[in-house]
């Protein structure tokens, strides 16, 4: 990494990391269910991921939106959004919205 740019980590992580090998441009997609299809894909057949694939893929998602920042439309970061309720819906995970009614019922 460049030492006059030592805040640049995101780029840089970007740039080099290479345990998920994920399909070109496939944050700019407008269908949440083919972006979150194509995380579980790379993710389940990742040979270089440490963690668990849903993980891996959720992770890959959040870095993205967190790192787009204010640089993503209000329109994609909403189609993000909705592939991360997608992914979980793949890997069987609970969304928000059980969690919240499993604590609510306690």
């Amino acid at each position: 990494m460049p030492q006059n740019h030592p805040n640049r980590w995101s780029q840089h992580v970007t740039e080099t990391s290479n345990a998920l090998d994920l399909e070109p441009g496939v944050f700019s997609w407008d269908d949440p269910r083919k972006i979150a299809l194509s995380l579980k894909r790379s993710a389940d057949n990742s040979r270089r991921r440490k963690a668990a694939p849903f993980v891996s893929a959720m992770s890959m998602l959040n870095f993205y939106i967190n790192r787009a920042g204010k640089h993503l439309s209000a329109q994609q970061r909403g189609v993000l959004e909705k592939a991360k309720d997608e992914l979980r819906e793949l890997y069987g995970k609970p969304g928000i919205e059980a969690e919240q009614k499993f604590f609510n019922d306690k």
